[in-house]
C-alpha cells in the first residue's frame, strides 16, 4: 500500500488541514483509495466549499419550483402537466487541455444531468469565451471545441439552438466552456437521487468503466500552469451514440416503476454518484468493485472509483425488478451490473478481490464537506468616463467596423456547425435574442437564453451580476416569453484570493437581488473557480442561463424588420453611457470606465410593457439594446430582415456616439405600424415609461442625416470577421 506523505496529500489537491480533519473523520490514517475519495468529494468542483455559503443566499423558491438546487438540474412547471428541466454547467478546464473531448464531453455530461431526472432533452446552449484572436493557440481552441460541442449533441439527436461566444486575452490560459441543456418531463414522472430501502440493489448501467477522466474533477479545482499539456490523461473521452442508446433506455425504463432513485456519474464518477445517493437517503452501500464492468485489465479500486468515464448511471431499484431493468439495457445493447446494496450502516465499504479496501463514514464527504468562509475584499470599482473622453468616431463608419470585431461579428460560422432543427421543434433559431422551442404537440413554447457581460463584472462585480440576469431576463421578453427561471455557471479565478473573493461574493449579491428584483429564482446551477494561469485570472465570468414560457407561438416575434414603412421605437431611456462599452474598447483603444447602472424597478416595468405589446400582437419586431448599443441593435434588426430604415438624428442634449452606441440597460428597440406608434408613444408616456420614435423601415440603406450605409456592406462585415479568422494559419 502506498504511504499516505504530505507530498503525497498536496498532489490530491487537500490543504494540511483538511488532511488534519480527514484524520479526524477516519480516526485513522486512510489508504489511497480513500484518501483519493476524499480528495474528489471535497474539491471544489463537488463540494462548492468556497462558494456554498454564498450561493445559499440566492432566491430559489417560487409558486412554479418544483425542484430547486441541490438535485441533478432544477425543475420548473410549465403547466398542462408538464415540467422543464434544466442546468449549466462547466467544462473550462479539460476544453483547454483537449477542446474537443473536453467540450464534447460537456455537452455529454449536462445532458445526463437532466435526463437522469426523467427529461427528454429538447434543447442545448453554450456559453463560450476564448482569448485574444492573435493569441497561438484561440484558433486550435475555437475549432475543436465547437467541433466538440456539434460532434457530440449532433450524433445525440438534441438540437443545439444558440449560446454566445466572445473573445478576450483574460481567457488566453483558460477558456470558458459553459454547457446547458433543457428538458421535458411529465410533471407526476420527476426522478430524484436519494436512495432508499434497505436492502434494495444498487445497479451500474451504460458504458464500461476506463480510465479516462480520473481525477477530473480535482483537476477543475486548480490553477493552469505551464505544465498543463500534462493533464490530457484527466480529460474524459465521450461516446455520443452511446448517451442516445442511454437517453432511451433511461426513458423506456422511467416509464416503467422499477426505479427508487437514479444518479449521472458525472464529475468524480461512481464515487460522486454513490455517496451522494447514500447520503441523501441517510443510508450506507457495501458495493463490490469487482463487478462494475471495466474496459481496461487489471484497474484498482482506487481507478475504478474515480475514473470520470461517460455515459454511465447509477440506480437503486425496487426489490424484485431487476429482469425488467436488465432486459431494457440489454435490448439497448448496454452494460447492466449488480453492483451494490443498500445497508443501515451510514458507511460506504467497498471491496475488491474480496478484501475490503476502503470503509468511509458517508455524510463527511458528502454533507459535512468543508464549507469556508474565505476573506474577502470588496473590488476595486472602475471609476466613470465622461461621454466626450471618448473620441467621437462617424456613426456609420463605426457602425461598420463595430460589426466587423471578435465579440459583435455574426457567429453563424458557429452553430451553423450544429443542428439546430434535429427533433423538428425548434421555432426561433440561433442568432436572436433567444431560442424558441414548440413543446411538442402543443402551440406553447420555450424561450432559452445564456447571457453574462464580464467587462462589466470586471468593471464592478455588483453591477455585472444584476445586468447578467437583467439581460437574460431581457432576452427572454424580447421574443415574448414570460421569464421562470434562471440556472447560473459561476465561472472565476482562485478563491484564495481576497481580491477575486470579493469579485464572487459581490457578484453574487447582484444576481440575487435581480432575481429577487424579476421574479426569477435560481433553480440550479455550477461553479467553475480557479480559471487562472500563471496566476492571471479570467475576467470574473457569471454566466446566466434562463427559461421563459410562451403561452402561444402565433404571439411570437423576432428581431427582423418586416415591412417598409413602420415606425422604429427605442423603449427605454439613453443618457449615452460609454463606459466599460465595447465602443470605447473597439474604437478608442479604451478598456476603462464604469459600467451602466441597472435599475431593477425600470427594467422590470419596461420589459413588462414590451411583453405587453408582444403578446397584443402590437409590435411585429422586438430586440434587446446590449452590447454595443442601439445602432448595433437596429442595423441586427435591419440586417436579419433585409429591410434598412431611416433614422431620426440623435438628441441635442446627448452626444451624438454616446447616444448611438451607449450601452444604457432596460432597452429594446420594437418596430409597429404607423398608426399603432403614436399610440405606444401615449401609453409609455403614461406609465413613465422612456420612449421614442427613432425611425422609419424601408430600402436598402440605413440612412442617418447626409450618411448612409448599404445593408450588403453591413452585412458583409458582419458575415466576414470569424469565417476569416478560423481560415487562418492554426498556430497551435
Amino acid at each position: 500500500m502506498s504511504q499516505i506523505t504530505p507530498d503525497v496529500v498536496k498532489s490530491h489537491g487537500l490543504s494540511a488541514d483538511e488532511y488534519k480533519l480527514v484524520l479526524e473523520i477516519m480516526g485513522r490514517a486512510p489508504n489511497l483509495t480513500e484518501l483519493g475519495i476524499f480528495s474528489v468529494m471535497w474539491s471544489e468542483h463537488c463540494s462548492y466549499k468556497s462558494s456554498k455559503k454564498w450561493l445559499k443566499t440566492l432566491p430559489t423558491t417560487a409558486p412554479w419550483v418544483i425542484c430547486g438546487p441541490g438535485e441533478n438540474a432544477g425543475v420548473i412547471d410549465i403547466g398542462e402537466g408538464l415540467a422543464c428541466i434544466f442546468k449549466m454547467e462547466s467544462h473550462n478546464h479539460p476544453s483547454f487541455i483537449e477542446p474537443y473531448q473536453g467540450a464534447a464531453t460537456g455537452v455529454g455530461g449536462i445532458l445526463r444531468d437532466v435526463f437522469t431526472m426523467g427529461a427528454r432533452p429538447v434543447a442545448n446552449m453554450n456559453a463560450l469565451r476564448f482569448g485574444a484572436p492573435d493569441h497561438p493557440k484561440t484558433r486550435h481552441l475555437v475549432s475543436g471545441v465547437v467541433s466538440g460541442i456539434g460532434g457530440y449533441g449532433n450524433c445525440v439527436g438534441v438540437p443545439t439552438v444558440g449560446g454566445e461566444c466572445d473573445f478576450h486575452a483574460a481567457y488566453n490560459g483558460n477558456i470558458l466552456v459553459n454547457a446547458m441543456t433543457v428538458g421535458l418531463a411529465a410533471k407526476d414522472r420527476i426522478f430524484y437521487s436519494a436512495a432508499a430501502g434497505v436492502g434494495n440493489l444498487v445497479v451500474y448501467v451504460g458504458s464500461k468503466t476506463g480510465r479516462d477522466g480520473i481525477h477530473g474533477a480535482t483537476m477543475a479545482s486548480a490553477e493552469f500552469n505551464e505544465d498543463s499539456e500534462e493533464k490530457r490523461p484527466t480529460v474524459q473521452v465521450g461516446d455520443p451514440f452511446t448517451e442516445k442508446l442511454l437517453i432511451e433506455a433511461c426513458m423506456e425504463l422511467m416509464a416503467t416503476d422499477v426505479i427508487v432513485a437514479i444518479q449521472d456519474m458525472g464529475a468524480a464518477g461512481l464515487t460522486s454518484s454513490s455517496f451522494e445517493m447514500a447520503s441523501k437517503g441517510g443510508l450506507g452501500i457495501e458495493m463490490d468493485l469487482d463487478r462494475v464492468p471495466m474496459r481496461e485489465q487489471g484497474m484498482t479500486a482506487y481507478e475504478i472509483m474515480l475514473s470520470e468515464s461517460q455515459e454511465r448511471m447509477l440506480m437503486v431499484l425496487k426489490p424484485g425488478r431487476e429482469e425488467v431493468a436488465k432486459a431494457i439495457f440489454d435490448k439497448w445493447e448496454l452494460d447492466f451490473a449488480v453492483v451494490g446494496v443498500l445497508t443501515d450502516s451510514g458507511r460506504m465499504v467497498l471491496k475488491r478481490h474480496g478484501a475490503v479496501v476502503a470503509d468511509l463514514p458517508i455524510d463527511p464527504l458528502a454533507q459535512a464537506s468543508p464549507e469556508y468562509d474565505r476573506p474577502w475584499v470588496a473590488p476595486k470599482l472602475a471609476a466613470p468616463i465622461a461621454a466626450d473622453a471618448v473620441k467621437a468616431v462617424a456613426p456609420l463608419e463605426a457602425l461598420k467596423k463595430l460589426l466587423n470585431t471578435p465579440d459583435l461579428c455574426s457567429k453563424r460560422w458557429i452553430w451553423e456547425q450544429y443542428d439546430h432543427m434535429v427533433m423538428g421543434d425548434t421555432v426561433g433559431r440561433p442568432g436572436g435574442d433567444a431560442a424558441v422551442v414548440r413543446i411538442h404537440g402543443s402551440n406553447r413554447g420555450l424561450a432559452i437564453t445564456t447571457d453574462v457581460t464580464p467587462r462589466y463584472c470586471q468593471a464592478n462585480p455588483f453591477e455585472g451580476g444584476k445586468q447578467a440576469v437583467a439581460e437574460a431576463w431581457r432576452n427572454l421578453t424580447s421574443v415574448g416569453a414570460r421569464p421562470l427561471a434562471v440556472t447560473d455557471n459561476l465561472n472565476f479565478g482562485n478563491p484564495e484570493k481576497p481580491e477575486i473573493m470579493g469579485q464572487i461574493v459581490t457578484a453574487i449579491k447582484g444576481m440575487g437581488e435581480a432575481c429577487v428584483a424579476l421574479d426569477f429564482p435560481v433553480v440550479s446551477g455550477n461553479v467553475s473557480l480557479y480559471n487562472e494561469t500563471n496566476g492571471n485570472a479570467i475576467l470574473p465570468t457569471p454566466a446566466i442561463g434562463a427559461v421563459g414560457l410562451i403561452d402561444d407561438l402565433e404571439s411570437c416575434v423576432g428581431m427582423a424588420f418586416e415591412a417598409d414603412g413602420e415606425a422604429v421605437l427605442v423603449i427605454g431611456a439613453t443618457t449615452g453611457h460609454l463606459g466599460a462599452s465595447l465602443y470605447a474598447r473597439e474604437l478608442a483603444g479604451l478598456e476603462a470606465g464604469a459600467p451602466p447602472p441597472v435599475d431593477l424597478s425600470v427594467e422590470r416595468k419596461n420589459g413588462d410593457f414590451v411583453r405587453g405589446l408582444i403578446v397584443s400582437g402590437r409590435v411585429t419586431a422586438c430586440h434587446d439594446v446590449s452590447g454595443g448599443g442601439l445602432l448595433i441593435s437596429v442595423a441586427e434588426m435591419a440586417m436579419a430582415g433585409g429591410l434598412g430604415a431611416t433614422l431620426a438624428d440623435a438628441p441635442k442634449d446627448v452626444p451624438e456616439h454616446a447616444y448611438w452606441f451607449g450601452e444604457d440597460q432596460a432597452r429594446y428597440v420594437v418596430t409597429a405600424s404607423a398608426g399603432e406608434a403614436g399610440t405606444i408613444l401615449s401609453e409609455a408616456a403614461a406609465l413613465g415609461i422612456k420612449a421614442a420614435l427613432i425611425g422609419t423601415t424601408g430600402g436598402d440603406k440605413l440612412i442617418l442625416g447626409a450618411s448612409s450605409a448599404s445593408l450588403t456592406d453591413l452585412a458583409s462585415a458582419h458575415e466576414s470577421w470569424l469565417p476569416e479568422f478560423m481560415s487562418g494559419p492554426d498556430s497551435n
